[in-house]
């Protein structure tokens, strides 16, 4: 059957005409017998003497199928004869919708025009042409043999040189085609397409509304004759489990998840769609010096998950290693991961604004004038704060010319920034204790905090690989703060809390430190929940190695009581919101969502066909994800990249996350509930509506998001239980069973033996399994990522390095302390130039872009249109996701709520479902989309 989807189209002439001549009457549409699965429309031919007019009759050249365009005003018939019998034909009519963008075929950026212009092209002898688009319909059916589906001939779609078209960017445009069928041609429900202009485009749909069959391509085709020579397969919009496939697509399907996951092996190009898992050899630069060599991610020594394979050549100086993109060359994405035009380009409109931002503190720090604190003056006031993020080309448009000559008066649209939500130049540039408190349950990273269950707290490190790792906390440091419980009260009270980066840093320190301006400790940070329900620090310990497990280099800071303590108080603090900012940006945030949900989705790809009802379900959560983890490998990640920069482990940022996947990841604690019940935030409590009972009710992220999982849990339940009945139907569908078996094997490949992956035996495990996936890729994602500006984007109180370590008496630079401790605090911090930069990274990282899809919203129910349960499932959780919006703005008015209403506090908005465009500090998309 394959072989015939490359066969020449059918010409039936009559002195060189095509014969489809007019019949009225003889042409009907009928029902296909009712079933659950489908109840298609399907073309029924009610005679072939019928009704009024002649028929014409003519040879065919070959006896397979046609295919011709049926509209409602015109019914026409071919009959084909041959010696042994009669075939009767009908046409039908599809119409081809066609993106026009910046990055489309020539001939569309030629040929199209805003307004959506339908023209009709038939199969005629413009098939013979070396331009065009060719189509060819799939049967769901097989011929008579059982074995092979019945194919229509070819249909050509050109764009005539004459056609005048001037498309606007995005816009979509929609053509008509016409395809011929026999009468037993029966549903279509594959069409093939082959390219054979010398440029790609972006074909958005084809549609059949007669029969309402509905192929849902949005999907890149390549030129045949010079990239891609096999036609590509878009099936219809229907959901089918593996062994629910029509016969005639059976193979077809099979043969499109072989072609996306390629064989291994070349360099990729940017025009392929080919899923593949490499490791993470691919973030050094050995070629350009030894000082941007990195260790490969992934393998014995330092595991991690595996990343999409670009085949890239290895490196000139280091085989093992790939080398760099070169020139203007990006990372490979398969291309239809590609980001689309509109979130393209404001990406690249923020990176102006960013560049823009930051060149007078560059200025300024090679003046000498580095001052850190002299950031304020590079907020706007609070009169020209806009709500949402404009574009630069929107700024100088609404700039009169003169005043670009004179950019002084303009000086707060294009060089200054919105001011961060914690940011208010009536407090201190320092971050108070209330307001630290308060962060670690509803700020840039709650997802840290843990109910401390042993006091002192003990640690998992070797002491004979890293000294006395025994705590120097002790009673004395927090009994005065407490009020008035002892500490064993205050345990089996819940009342006492930890954030606690010991062991995660202790093990680099020495190399941190050995770097140019880079100064850390492994924090230890005791926090006391309050009568109010507000947590307060109590204490600090910092910590760094030595290699005599009979010694220990910690030191331990409580609040404080003179002018002295409280700046070691506020450098403690400092120095705990750098570790708190690494391990948010790279193990929350990159770790636990980026780097681990990518193999998740390349296996989506290659193991379940579009038509599967669990790869239908998660499609809108793997947007953009890909493109975004190679932006991040290119650019963030890498040596010498963005984030390396800002962060105070530098060099050693990613082997650190290597550290915590091997230690600490696990796939059956990704949950919220899981999550919370781990870190002694929740107990189990099925009275509650999620399960759960919280620890302490006053945590805004916890509170807000297990509204959110309740959701998805109850739309996944419904969702699942309709395809898979019983445990049978799970362990018997094979790509689901492939699908998570390589997620697992080939995705994680260095956690593949753990026993703690949960089975996929049962539907409820698969519901629990994508109750996560969609989890985190969705609020637990929003959560880190539009907090980063807002809530740590203000340098001074959130820094993401130090530069010095807090001075010791003994220490020459404790005179200097004590002469000025503002100056020496301020000389702690990023320079200026780093600050701005951070804010500008920060700034670009937490926007929506103007295309963004949020929870809730799904623009494919046309999928699911003979499914009412699935169609009212969605429809329920789009309106529980409105019902939590309305809940969470109560909350937020509640002044019962100290973290997240009163004076001063910031509103908790990060689960808002949805968002205006721009930085606005709320919003779920539906995926990883920065």
């Amino acid at each position: 059957m394959l072989g015939l989807l490359d066969t020449y189209p059918l010409y039936l002439h009559n002195n060189g005409s095509l014969l489809c001549q007019p019949r009225p009457h003889l042409l009907s549409i009928g029902n296909l017998p009712s079933t659950k699965e489908r109840g298609l429309m399907m073309l029924s031919l009610l005679g072939s003497n019928g009704g009024g007019g002649t028929k014409k009759k003519v040879r065919a050249m070959r006896q397979t199928p046609t295919v011709a365009a049926l509209t409602d005003g015109e019914k026409r018939v071919l009959t084909i004869m041959s010696p042994e019998s009669t075939t009767t034909i009908a046409k039908l009519t599809a119409e081809v919708s066609v993106r026009n963008s910046s990055n489309n075929n020539k001939v569309f950026a030629k040929n199209m025009m805003n307004t959506a212009l339908f023209n009709i092209f038939r199969p005629t002898s413009q098939s013979h042409t070396d331009k065009g688009l060719v189509l060819q319909l799939v049967s769901t059916q097989p011929h008579s043999n059982g074995r092979e589906a019945k194919l229509s001939d070819d249909a050509v779609l050109v764009w005539p040189e004459d056609d005048v078209v001037l498309g606007g960017e995005g816009t979509i445009n929609t053509y008509k085609v016409e395809f011929c069928v026999d009468s037993d041609f029966g549903v279509p429900g594959a069409v093939a397409v082959l390219n054979r202009y010398d440029s790609e485009f972006f074909l958005e749909s084809i549609n059949i509304q007669q029969l309402n069959v509905h192929f849902p391509c949005q999907s890149w085709v390549q030129p045949m004759n010079k990239i891609d020579p096999h036609k590509r397969i878009f099936f219809f919009d229907k959901a089918y489990l593996p062994s629910e496939t029509p016969i005639g697509l059976k193979e077809l399907r099979k043969r499109e998840l072989r072609q996306l996951r390629g064989d291994g092996r070349g360099h990729r190009k940017s025009c392929d769609k080919i899923y593949d898992y490499d490791v993470y050899n691919d973030l050094g630069d050995p070629d350009k010096g030894h000082e941007y060599a990195r260790p490969t991610l992934g393998g014995l020594h330092n595991p991690y998950p595996t990343r999409c394979r670009t085949g890239r050549p290895p490196a000139r100086m280091d085989s093992t290693a790939e080398s760099r993109p070169s020139g203007s060359e990006s990372i490979y994405v398969p291309r239809d991961e590609e980001l689309a035009d509109i979130k393209r380009h404001a990406l690249d409109q923020a990176k102006l604004i960013a560049l823009a931002r930051n060149i007078v503190p560059a200025l300024l720090d090679k003046m000498g004038n580095e001052g850190v604190l002299n950031v304020d003056n590079f907020i706007k006031e609070p009169r020209h704060s806009e709500s949402k993020y404009m574009g630069l080309g929107s700024i100088l448009a609404q700039l009169p010319p003169w005043s670009l000559l004179n950019l002084g008066a303009n000086i707060e649209e294009l060089f200054k920034f919105d001011p961060p939500k914690i940011f208010s130049r009536e407090k201190s540039h320092f971050l108070e204790d209330d307001e630290f408190g308060r962060q670690v349950l509803a700020g840039l990273n709650p997802l840290s905090i843990e109910r401390l269950k042993v006091f002192p707290p003990v640690s998992k490190l070797d002491p004979c690989k890293w000294g006395s790792v025994e705590s120097a906390l002790k009673e004395e440091h927090i009994i005065d703060h407490i009020d008035g419980m002892s500490i064993q009260q205050a345990l089996e009270e819940n009342k006492l809390f930890i954030l606690d980066y010991h062991d995660i840093f202790l093990p680099f320190l020495d190399r941190i430190n050995a770097l140019d301006d880079r100064k850390a400790y492994a924090t230890t940070t005791i926090f006391f929940l309050t009568k109010m329900g507000t947590l307060k620090p109590i204490a600090i310990q910092l910590a760094l190695p030595t290699m005599d497990p009979n010694t220990s280099s910690k030191k331990v800071l409580t609040p404080p009581v003179d002018t002295t303590t409280k700046w070691l108080w506020q450098l403690g603090k400092a120095h705990v919101c750098s570790n708190d900012a690494f391990v948010h940006t790279y193990l929350h945030h990159w770790l636990r969502i980026h780097a681990t949900m990518e193999p998740f989705i390349i296996a989506a790809h290659r193991q379940l066909s579009v038509m599967h009802p669990i790869y239908k379900l998660l499609r809108p959560h793997m947007r953009y994800t890909l493109k975004t983890n190679a932006t991040a490998r290119e650019t963030l990640i890498n040596a010498g990249g963005i984030l390396e920069t800002n962060f105070g482990p530098g060099r050693y940022s990613m082997q650190i996350t290597s550290a915590a996947y091997r230690d600490w990841w696990q796939f059956d604690q990704g949950g919220l509930p899981a999550d919370l019940i781990r870190r002694g935030l929740a107990v189990p409590d099925e009275s509650q509506p999620q399960g759960v009972r919280l620890v302490i009710e006053d945590y805004p992220y916890a509170a807000d998001g297990l509204l959110i999982w309740s959701s998805i849990e109850k739309l996944v339940k419904t969702y699942v239980n309709y395809y898979y009945k019983d445990v049978y139907a799970i362990s018997s569908d094979y790509e689901l069973q492939s699908w998570y078996n390589e997620f697992i094997n080939l995705g994680h490949p260095d956690h593949k033996n753990d026993s703690w992956w949960p089975k996929l035996s049962a539907p409820e495990n698969l519901i629990s399994i994508l109750t996560t996936i969609i989890w985190i890729v969705t609020a637990q994602h929003a959560v880190l990522n539009f907090s980063q500006y807002h809530y740590g984007g203000y340098v001074p109180m959130r820094p993401a390095l130090m530069r010095k370590l807090i001075p010791k008496e003994d220490d020459l630079d404790y005179v200097d302390f004590v002469m000025d401790p503002q100056r020496y605090f301020e000389s702690s911090l990023p320079s200026l130039s780093q600050a701005t930069k951070f804010m500008a990274v920060t700034s670009l990282g937490s926007a929506h872009s103007p295309e963004e899809e949020y929870i809730g919203d799904r623009n494919d129910l046309c999928s699911w249109s003979e499914e009412p349960e699935i169609i009212d499932a969605f429809n329920q959780f789009s309106t529980e996701i409105k019902n939590i919006e309305t809940e969470i703005e109560k909350r937020n008015a509640d002044p019962k709520l100290r973290n997240r209403c009163g004076v001063g506090v910031i509103p908790y908005e990060l689960l808002m479902p949805w968002s205006g465009q721009g930085v606005t500090g709320r919003g779920v998309p539906n995926s990883v989309t920065a």
